[in-house]
Order: C-alpha cells, then structure tokens, then sequence
C-alpha cells in the first residue's frame, strides 16, 4: 500500500509518542510490524492496546484507520477517525472523514467553512475555557475585596459571565456516534411503536442529544429522533 498516497495528514502529527504511559510491548511490536510495512499485521497489536489499556492517542487511531479502509472496511475506519478528532480536533483527519463519507454517500459529516471553523474552536476549547475561568475568578475576587466599585463595573462583570456561559454551551464538544447496524431505524420516539422516520446506513453519523432507556436521542435533520443502542456506537 502507498501510505504516503492513502494518508500523508498523518505526518501532522509529528513524533507525538503513540502513548504518554511507558511503551507496551504489544504497542512495540505494532510500531515495529508497522514501520516494516506489515501494517495488517500490527492491527491487532494496536487494537489489544486499545482494549487492554483504554488509553489511546490520535496517531494509534489514525494508523488503525489506514488499516481499516485498506482492508475496505470503510465504517471501522471512521469510527476510529472519530475517536482521533474527539482527543484532537484537526481539521485533516475531518477532511479525511467527510471524504470518506462522500464516496459511500453517508450523512452527518459537513464539510463546510462553518465546520472548519467549529474544528478550530474544538481544537483550543480547553485551553480558552481555562483562561475565561481563570479571568471570571480573579474579576470577581478582585469586586468583591473593593465592593464599593461603580455598578458599572459589576454590570461589565455580569455580561462577561453571561459569555463565559454562552461560549460553553455553545462551543462545548459534541457527542456523537456512528451507525452500527445497516437499515437502522429512525423514530419519532422511543419506542418501536412509533413513527418511523427513515432508515440510517452503517456509519452515518448522528450527534448524541441524550439517552432514554435502550434510545438514544440524536439529532437528524434538525429534528430529535431516536434509535435503538445497539443500533449506535457512541464515538467517547
């Protein structure tokens, strides 16, 4: 295979070590088998890590998806490009998903500026979360010590919570997850007697709004709609 062809964002990555725990020896063997171009052959190594540790980085996940569509297996392929964006936002390894989702026609990933533009956020989500709590502390600390501050200032104060607030509502990371079953049903609510509103491919994606018993609620189509949990493997 020509990964240089198949996957060349994976040198965005850079020399991240694969995991921040000391190196396994499955993991070692699975770069080794890797780095010898036996790349089905490290899959399983990779996959054992995953399994066994429950520690993961975006560069394992992104060599486990290059497996996984060589091999044809397109939706195992972008369910692991899913995990990599949830730990890292970028915007290759969507670029990558979105094409890969184009070329088997399934739904839920846009590829537009807005999303782009969403990535970004996601990206540095954390760290802009931190520095706005951090400003909101030491802000009203410092009100409180001098109480006797124009009201405007505690106006000021107010407006910049109500941001804060704002900003983690609306840009906080999406749940989402992926069709595992083909013709996996849509309905209006939870329960198999209600109205069916369409039926979901193997790895559509569908952003998780909540759960209800054996349902998940996603959003589709701008509407809630509801399917069953075995139908949906949740992307955490």
């Amino acid at each position: 295979m020509k990964k240089a062809l198949f996957f060349s964002f994976l040198a965005l990555l850079g020399s991240q070590p694969i995991l921040a725990q000391k190196d396994t020896e499955a993991l070692q063997k699975a770069d080794s088998l890797f780095a010898a171009d036996s790349i089905e052959a490290a899959y399983p190594f990779y996959r054992q890590v995953l399994r066994q540790q429950k520690v993961y980085s975006p560069r394992m996940l992104l060599r486990m998806a290059y497996v996984q569509e060589g091999l044809g297996h397109y939706p195992a392929a972008l369910y692991y490009l899913s995990l990599a964006q949830a730990r890292q936002p970028r915007r290759s390894t969507w670029a990558k998903m979105a094409s890969l989702a184009q070329r088997h026609r399934l739904t839920g990933y846009p590829d537009s500026w807005r999303q782009q533009l969403r990535i970004v956020f996601r990206r540095y989500y954390y760290r802009l979360l931190q520095v706005a709590l951090l400003v909101a502390v030491v802000g009203g600390t410092v009100l409180w010590l001098r109480r006797r501050e124009r009201r405007g200032w505690w106006v000021a104060y107010a407006a910049y919570v109500l941001a804060t607030a704002a900003f983690l509502n609306l840009l906080r990371p999406e749940r989402s997850g992926l069709v595992a079953r083909s013709r996996a049903a849509l309905m209006a609510g939870p329960s198999p007697g209600a109205t069916w509103l369409t039926t979901a491919a193997v790895g559509d994606r569908l952003v998780v709004l909540g759960k209800q018993d054996v349902w998940y609620r996603v959003r589709w189509q701008g509407k809630d709609a509801y399917i069953r949990q075995h139908d949906l493997l949740e992307v955490q």
